[in-house]
């Protein structure tokens, strides 16, 4: 009997995938809307079901294609496949809040295409999960920026004032992919917050972000305290557990030196950022450090900060700048931590600094008397002749086994050195496999 009822549930399974095949559709989009296609990409999203596949030949389309269904939409090639956003918000928006945040959309597929020239975003996805976003050159975006403003931006994306959203923007989205992609020369590079709801369990990798003039290259930050105003139906906010994994983060911020290769930002009240990874990226020539984690505000009575357990794991990185204002470096530096709330759990390992004064920057408030440190700092390789790891807070560094630039340790002619409230016993007395080579 019970065979029997599984062979009769796989038939019903199998008929069911059959039927969704079968009513799934392929359209096309060619300019002259020629041999049955569509000329505009927004007239075949309009005309297309859920789940079917819209393939775009090559050609400039002038729009703003909004997408509120779960569709894929393939270029025929990104360099000349191009859809030119001149005078529009963004080229593509994900639009998961057109019927409610808690609805969103999910199963988007967008490749092939150069995206250029939007006021805001090239590409924005708001409240959405199971997002694919690959092979895409997204270039020229986001330089709207007038006096510090957006001048109309929608209400929704609360906190933009200083960098209209970026080239790249996931917003309240799950579970999604963002791989292979060139952005560069936008205002900003890839930027993943929570206006519209939790921001978790991403992948940003193989992604070329570089010349982004005024902001990071990738951007983990939790907009909560502005997005709490937000009438979004009583969701949660925060962006945890997102990986940034073997990207090039190049030439970020140089025009306003605001600008890591990465950051992970919990700026105030309600901000919560967590359980995020950067590993095996590399991280070059940016106006701020390689690598930046900030906190700047904590106000009794208002909602708690979440700020821990984020990790910086085999990472390359080289020359680039200082850190500014209240999270101030001594000089260009590869890691920069700042938070004026206890951060901890945070693991800084492996990872290659080269041609920076300070390899790692530490400054937190303590948890309390005799409390366990707050940074793990072990495996990296600082260069001779330079600050290793500057602890400027009251907080307690466990940075064993590292590599000092020679083998006698921090403070020894020629090693790297390190400051108050550093335990390095024992350290690393042979260089690491590559620089041994």
């Amino acid at each position: 009997m019970c065979r029997k009822l599984f062979h009769l549930s796989l038939m019903g399974t199998c008929i069911f995938m059959l039927c969704q095949s079968a009513f799934s559709a392929t359209w096309c989009v060619n300019r002259r809307g020629t041999s049955g296609c569509k000329s505009s990409i927004n007239a075949a999203v309009a005309a297309a079901s859920a789940g079917d596949t819209i393939r775009v030949a090559r050609g400039y389309y002038s729009e703003d294609i909004v997408i509120t269904k779960s569709l894929s939409l393939i270029g025929e090639d990104r360099h000349g496949t191009v859809i030119d956003a001149t005078g529009k918000a963004n080229g593509i928006f994900i639009d998961g809040t057109a019927s409610s945040p808690e609805a969103g959309v999910s199963d988007v597929t967008i490749s092939g295409f150069t995206v250029e020239n939007a006021n805001f975003e090239g590409i924005l996805v708001a409240s959405a999960t199971g997002i694919t976003i690959v092979d895409n050159l997204i270039t020229n975006n986001d330089l709207s920026l007038s006096s510090s403003t957006c001048p109309g931006i929608p209400e929704f994306e609360t906190n933009e004032g200083m960098d209209c959203g970026e080239g790249l923007h996931l917003m309240g989205t799950d579970h999604s992919v963002i791989a292979k992609n060139i952005v560069e020369r936008n205002g900003g590079g890839i930027l993943i917050s929570d206006e519209t709801g939790p921001n978790h369990d991403n992948l940003i990798t193989g992604n070329e972000v570089q010349w982004n003039g005024y902001d990071c290259g990738i951007t983990l930050a939790s907009h909560a305290a502005a997005a709490l105003a937000h009438p979004t139906g009583g969701l949660s906010f925060g962006v945890f557990n997102n990986t940034i994994s073997r990207n090039e983060s190049s030439f970020n911020g140089l025009l306003s030196g605001g600008g890591a290769g990465a950051g992970v930002f919990a700026p105030g009240p309600g901000a919560q950022a967590y359980g995020n990874v950067i590993i095996e990226n590399t991280l070059v020539g940016n106006g701020l450090p390689g690598v930046a984690m900030h906190n700047h505000a904590s106000v009794p009575g208002a909602p708690p900060i979440t700020f821990r357990d984020n990790s910086v794991i085999g990472n390359h990185i080289r020359a680039n700048g200082a850190d500014t204002e209240d999270a101030a470096t001594g000089g260009p530096t590869g890691i920069n931590i700042y938070s004026v709330v206890p951060v901890t759990g945070i693991v800084i390992a492996d990872n290659v600094i080269e041609d920076e004064s300070i390899g790692i920057s530490f400054k937190s408030a303590a948890t309390g008397p005799n409390a366990a440190p707050q940074l793990q700092a072990h495996l990296n390789t600082f260069e001779r002749r330079t600050i290793g790891i500057s602890n400027l807070g009251a907080a307690t560094i466990d940075a064993t086994l590292n590599w000092w630039g020679c083998p006698h340790g921090p403070g020894a002619r020629g090693c790297a050195t390190t400051t108050k409230g550093v335990l390095f016993t024992p350290w690393s007395t042979t260089p690491p496999d590559w620089e041994r080579r």
